[in-house]
């Protein structure tokens, strides 16, 4: 069978360091090629080089073949979805620039994406995130393509919306189109992929078929890669709450999306629920990034403001947040170094100089040397931008840190670094989370919310045992 995909000795370039560096590999149709590595293997790079783009600076060579369109499903879906328009408006445009009935072709990919045709009538923010990806699906097939690259498809999706992406991708694949998938979530590999290709530093280091690999990889690296986060019991000093939710109620538009929510955190808590049960909504509030209808937030005792704008510098220091997409929590035309070291001069009144060099020191200590500090973000990968935003949050000194869903997209040796970096931080920690292993590895006690209420709510281990059947 003649491949859909061929890609041939593909090199890649940027500022005289090797991003790719000989990648091949084919693909037929309706066949899965799982690319996995590490943060910073090149699997983007590759991907886009499948679309005929690059990044900023990249020098690319090889050879790229595909027999037909290729569409793109992006890891973060609100970058492909306009934040102002409706969704019908935009899938409208999207079918006229393909020919044809323009209705006809939407229909289509609805239909393809089993994505509801009611749906249309919404803006982004009206969905969850796993509607969201489910409509970027539904956009990318209006061109019928040949082939799909799906990057991180299931990132930050609770344990059944990832099953319903995971059914909708495979459903897809039997129609005879052939997927890339560019993923750290090997349960995804494991579901889907037939072939495997495993990047380190731009270099293929292993390849074959899914069920070889993931039951005997011959490299180390591999094995390193395909280990999974181990369920061990966190030893966390019994202590009094350091932060109290009281009564919360908070909302988007007409829409309550919290409805009087109690609940304390003491040194590790780990927030888990559906997508869309209302937990990131509940670490913003605690931030003061979303000003809820009625409630308190109260830190040792004393309430805080409920808007951002209104809390002091001591306060907003004392409560710091780190965003699930770090790439967009970062200014593009900055140095990374430059936005980590800020926090110390705005909220603890560092100089500059001395707050540079704290960041240095630091960033190095997670694995970011200086010389890669020093570059823009577009330089780093995912998993470095992450840890820098881990860092830049540490630098505040806070009381309470909330993380939310930041070890998403990340392979298993970054995630096991960011999660050993977690497990020491001198701060309560507040932990929005899908991923129960990593729960199970940090949290002490843990909080299940539904529909924005907190339905369970007590020592890790008990909660736990149930989670999985309270999220779905």
């Amino acid at each position: 069978m003649t491949p859909v995909v061929h890609v041939e000795d593909l090199r890649a370039r940027a500022g005289g360091r090797a991003l790719l560096d000989g990648v091949s590999f084919a693909v037929g149709a309706g066949r899965v090629l799982a690319l996995v590595g590490a943060s910073g293997s090149g699997k983007t790079t590759t991907g886009l080089a499948l679309l005929g783009e690059h990044g900023p600076g990249v020098e690319v060579e090889g050879r790229v073949s595909v027999r037909g369109r290729v569409a793109f499903v992006p890891q973060q879906p609100s970058a492909a979805l306009n934040p102002v328009r409706r969704l019908g408006a935009v899938f409208r445009e999207i079918a006229a620039l393909h020919g044809g009935d323009r209705d006809e072709l939407v229909a289509t990919a609805l239909r393809r994406a089993r994505v509801p045709a009611e749906l249309l009538r919404r803006y982004p923010h009206q969905l969850s995130g796993g509607q969201q990806q489910r409509l970027v699906l539904a956009q990318a097939l209006v061109g019928d393509p040949a082939v799909l690259v799906a990057d991180e498809p299931t990132t930050g999706q609770d344990a059944l919306t990832r099953a319903e992406v995971v059914d909708e991708l495979a459903g897809v694949v039997a129609q005879g189109v052939a997927l890339v998938l560019l993923t750290h979530d090997l349960a995804v590999v494991r579901a889907l992929a037939d072939e495997i290709v495993v990047l380190r530093e731009g270099r293929v280091v292993e390849a074959g078929p899914a069920a070889r690999l993931l039951t005997a990889p011959r490299e180390e690296y591999t094995r390193a890669l395909l280990d999974t986060v181990p369920r061990t019991a966190p030893d966390v000093p019994d202590r009094a709450p350091r932060l109290r939710v009281r009564g919360l109620t908070a909302g988007h538009r007409r829409a309550t999306v919290l409805h009087g929510v109690d609940l304390d955190v003491g040194e590790r808590l780990a927030v888990v629920g559906r997508s869309g049960s209302g937990k990131t909504t509940l670490g913003r509030c605690l931030a003061g990034l979303h000003e809820p209808a009625a409630g308190d937030v109260l830190l040792h005792g004393r309430p805080l403001a409920r808007s951002l704008r209104r809390r002091s510098r001591a306060d907003l220091a004392a409560v710091q947040y780190v965003f699930q997409d770090a790439r967009g929590s970062f200014d593009e035309h900055r140095a990374v170094v430059d936005q980590v070291a800020r926090t110390a001069v705005r909220l603890r009144g560092a100089g500059p100089d001395a707050a540079r060099t704290a960041a240095l020191a630091a960033l190095d200590r997670v694995g970011v040397s200086p010389a890669t500090a020093s570059r823009r973000p577009g330089g780093l990968s995912g998993g470095e931008l992450q840890r820098a935003a881990l860092v830049r949050a540490l630098l505040a000194e806070p009381d309470v840190l909330v993380c939310d869903e930041i070890t998403s997209g990340l392979d298993a040796v970054t995630r096991g670094a960011l999660l050993d970096l977690l497990a020491g931080v001198p701060c309560a920690l507040v932990l929005i989370s899908h991923d129960l292993d990593v729960v199970a590895r940090l949290a002490d006690r843990v909080v299940v919310l539904h529909g924005g209420r907190v339905v369970a709510h007590g020592p890790a281990a008990a909660v736990l045992e149930g989670a999985e059947e309270r999220m779905k």
